[in-house]
Formats: C-alpha cells, structure tokens, sequence
C-alpha cells in the first residue's frame, strides 16, 4: 500500500481506528465534509479507501469521477452510495452486517413500551416539579400485552423483534416484502411457524396496534408508510420505525399524530436526517431518538473491526469479507 492509504471521515470507534492505523497511513477528516470536499478527495487520486458513514453521499456524479478502489461503510445499510455506478466505476462497497440485530429489536421494542405508557412525557412530568401524587387518570397510556403488532418486514431485526414481543404476549403479525406480496413458507418460519401470521400489506396496516417497520430502503419502500398508510390504520395504532427514515412520509407523519389519525411513534430515524419534519419535536405523543439501534459498546465496536478489515483489504487489492457488490471486483 501507498501513502494515504484511508480517507477517514468520521473516527472510528475501537478497535477500528487501530486496525487502519496498522495497515497504513490514515487521514481523518477535521470535521464533516461537505458534498464538494467529499468529491475533490476521491477524485484527488490521494486515497485507496474512503471509511464513510451514512451521511457521505456518493452519487452516480462523484463516483463516476472517483479515483478510489472502494467505500468502506461504516453501517449495514449503504443507500447513501450509488451501488451501480460504484459497481461500473470498480469501486468496491463494503459494509458491516449481521451485528446490530439485537441492539436495533431491543430499540424497538423500548419504542413500543416507551411511546405506549408515556415514559418521555411521564419522566418530563416528574421533573418539572408537576408530580404531587398518585392519581386514578395520570398518564394513562396504551396496553402492549395483548395487542397485535404488525411487522413491515420479516427480516433478522424484524424476527428478533417479534422473538421479544411474543415473551411480551402480544400477537404478531407480518407482511414480508411490503408492498409487494410473497409466501413465507413453514420452512422458513422456522421458530415462528404457528406463532406469528402472514398478512397482506394492506391487513397488515388496517390490523396493527403497533406497525413496526423493518424493510431496506429502495425505490419500491420510499414513502411506504404515506397518508393513506396513516388513514386506513387504527386510530390507537403506534408507529415504530428503525429502519431508514425515508420509508415513512414524515410530514404526513406529523399530520396524522396532530390530527388524531393514529395515536403515536416511536421514531429512531428520520426522512431528512438530522433534519426533523417541521412540527415534529412539539408533538407530545412521539419518542424521538438520534439514531441510536445500533449504540452500544460491543456492537458499534464489532461494526468498526469489520468496517476496518473490509478497508484494509479494499485497499490490498482483495475481495473484502463483507461486500456490497463484489462483482465490481471482476471489472
């Protein structure tokens, strides 16, 4: 490898900045790069491998002009990089997958409890010097055992998340691929067959108390939780989402929570983020997070080691152990 093997937007958490810093010169950007610095970097020929996170935007136009071997991003999802032009351009993507499943299942649930019995609300009361004693109707918030709740989606978070709500006696619920429709056999259920059911995206919504959402976000799942989403859901329904911040149309969000259209969400990521929908932050009946599925000690420290051992290996020219598009390989 050569100087300036790794361009490091962000810092790595341990072990990941020592795993570079073994295997060659590593430059760590001062603060946030804009979109134009981001650009002149790759295009500058002064960097094998860019170490990024979600917010580093790679279009089409910057890739195409990139002089960099890969992208190691620092998360499992990657839709912040255009995967087709990477893939034309020879830029190899790697990502950190398979390790936030129970952290991001813990987070949705705590959602569901947190927006269902009030907890921000409550402890904001309790502070505020306003608690002066039990009473009959304090707070009263929604039941979460008992109640259905509805998973778009019914990958590894989502079957984690149903793992903890069925312990919770809740009835689950999932659509597999909304909105488009396919069987989950018997087979695949594994665990869960005759424990959770399969419903079509539209029963899904109508049915849930809770709408989880667990689906990645492409063409078909941008905006799939929209205003006629909102409209044909219970008006005691909750609205979780861990996923990606796109798939819910969040100024319809604010207007269905506003006007009574559902009850309430539970929200860990944002369509605009870190930007929240105007009107967002003032509604009482949401839990707003930064972010935060996948934040704790071991897991974010197991994202930095494979993030940095796919950027060492990008950047010696092999195939890395977790890649987005090894096809770019071949090219």
């Amino acid at each position: 490898m050569t100087a300036a093997d790794f361009l490091v937007t962000t810092p790595l958490p341990d072990p990941g900045m020592r795993l570079l810093e073994a295997a060659g010169s590593v430059t760590v950007a001062a603060s946030r790069m804009t979109r134009a610095e981001l650009a002149d970097a790759c295009e500058s020929g002064d960097y094998r491998v860019v170490v990024a996170q979600l917010q580093d935007e790679f279009d089409a136009a910057l890739l195409d002009r990139a002089k960099i071997a890969g992208i190691s991003n620092f998360a499992v999802g990657y839709n912040n990089i255009d995967i087709a032009a990477a893939t034309a351009n020879s830029i190899i993507v790697g990502n950190t997958p398979g390790v936030l499943t129970d952290a991001t299942a813990d987070l949705a649930l705590l959602l569901i409890l947190a927006v269902a019995r009030r907890c921000v609300e409550a402890d904001t009361f309790v502070r505020s010097g306003k608690f002066s004693g039990w009473e009959p109707e304090l707070l009263l918030g929604h039941d979460v055992s008992g109640r259905t709740l509805g998973l778009a989606g019914f990958g590894r978070i989502a079957r984690a998340t149903a793992r903890r709500a069925l312990a919770f006696g809740m009835t689950v619920n999932f659509s597999p691929r909304p909105p488009g429709e396919r069987v989950v056999s018997t087979e695949e259920l594994g665990e869960f067959a005759g424990r959770v059911h399969q419903l079509a995206w539209p029963e899904l919504v109508a049915t849930s108390d809770y709408l989880s959402v667990h689906v990645p976000l492409t063409d078909e799942t941008r905006h799939l939780v929209d205003e006629s989403v909102f409209r044909s859901m219970k008006s005691s329904a909750i609205l979780i989402n861990t996923a990606r911040g796109p798939i819910v149309d969040e100024t319809a969000l604010v207007a269905a929570l506003r006007d009574g259209t559902i009850a309430g969400a539970g929200l860990d990521v944002y369509e605009d983020e870190p930007r929240l929908a105007a009107g967002l932050a003032a509604l009482p009946n949401t839990v707003l997070l930064p972010h935060i599925g996948s934040a704790t000690v071991p897991v974010r420290a197991e994202m930095a080691r494979r993030c940095a051992e796919n950027a060492v290996a990008i950047a010696r020219g092999e195939l890395p152990p977790y890649p987005v598009n090894p096809e770019a390989r071949a090219r």
